[in-house]
């Protein structure tokens, strides 16, 4: 059978999304050299991961080429090429790493630094157009540095490439943020919904969402926490530290609805880093 690419998969939800019937994109694939067995289940495939239900329980399918760091015999500390990084806590479902100094404190002062002249209200990804929007539920000021925008972006992004096994080109830019007292971002997923009219536009510059890293720069006098609802977890916003976590699809199966705690007292500064499934541009 002939093998079922990525930007295939991007261009039929594209066309379902725009209205195009399942005949018509079969008699075009038809017509464009795909044998009629491959043709169906490219179809069939994109069908069920656009409805949710095309595993068991429901759910979409899963990847199995994914980030993450190597944890085979249990490591305490792992090596991140230019440091060492320690193995703070670890779940298995949803694949949750807490670590450890993964940032030094001059790094994390000069990622704040270089932010603060650039800060605005934070955005979020609008997958009904594919644009970006003001949302309620995010209160935070951010930015983004473009990839390897200056020599301590350059160097973080090595490090989390090595850490997390992934191309570095496959990352977006790194995002700054900065909670105030009161600010919070409510609980959410990453990915991008397939159901949504936009997603095959934002798909386009790099296909679908696989992990976030998200690290702290400063930490709150109280509040804050990153948390997961789904299985009762909260991280500590510890300066230099980091929490990583994965989605092997675009399904609430994953568990990693998470969210900012409300921060209580005092700032909180993060730098998240979102992996594609390929290269982002």
């Amino acid at each position: 059978m002939q093998p079922i690419s990525p930007e295939l998969r991007e261009w039929i939800v594209a066309q379902l999304a725009a209205g195009h019937s399942v005949p018509a994109l079969r008699q075009s694939m038809h017509a464009a050299g795909w044998r009629d067995d491959a043709t169906d289940a490219a179809l069939a495939e994109v069908e069920r991961a656009t409805r949710g239900d095309a595993g068991a329980g429901g759910e979409a399918p899963a990847r199995t080429d994914m980030p993450g760091p190597n944890l085979e015999n249990s490591p305490l500390y792992l090596d991140a090429g230019d440091r060492r990084v320690q193995v703070v806590q670890t779940v298995k479902h949803p694949r949750i790493v807490v670590f450890g100094n993964l940032l030094s404190a001059d790094e994390c002062e000069a990622l704040i630094a270089a932010a603060r002249q650039r800060l605005s209200r934070s955005l979020t990804v609008e997958t009904k157009t594919g644009g970006e929007t003001l949302n309620v539920d995010r209160t935070s000021d951010g930015m983004f540095f473009e990839r390897g925008e200056n020599e301590v972006v350059q160097r973080i992004e090595a490090r989390i490439a090595t850490l997390l096994n992934w191309p570095l080109d496959f990352g977006e830019g790194l995002q700054i943020l900065r909670y105030s007292p009161g600010a919070q971002y409510r609980p959410h997923y990453d990915y991008f919904d397939p159901k949504e009219p936009g997603t095959p536009t934002i798909l386009r510059r790099g296909g679908q969402r696989v992990g976030t890293l998200v690290m702290y720069l400063q930490e709150p006098q109280q509040g804050g926490a990153t948390t997961f609802p789904d299985i009762g977890l909260e991280v500590a916003p510890v300066r230099g530290s980091a929490v990583f976590f994965s989605y092997d699809r675009a399904d609430p199966a994953t568990r990693t609805l998470h969210g900012g705690a409300p921060v209580l007292a005092g700032e909180k500064w993060v730098a998240t880093k979102w992996l594609r499934e390929r290269t982002f541009t």
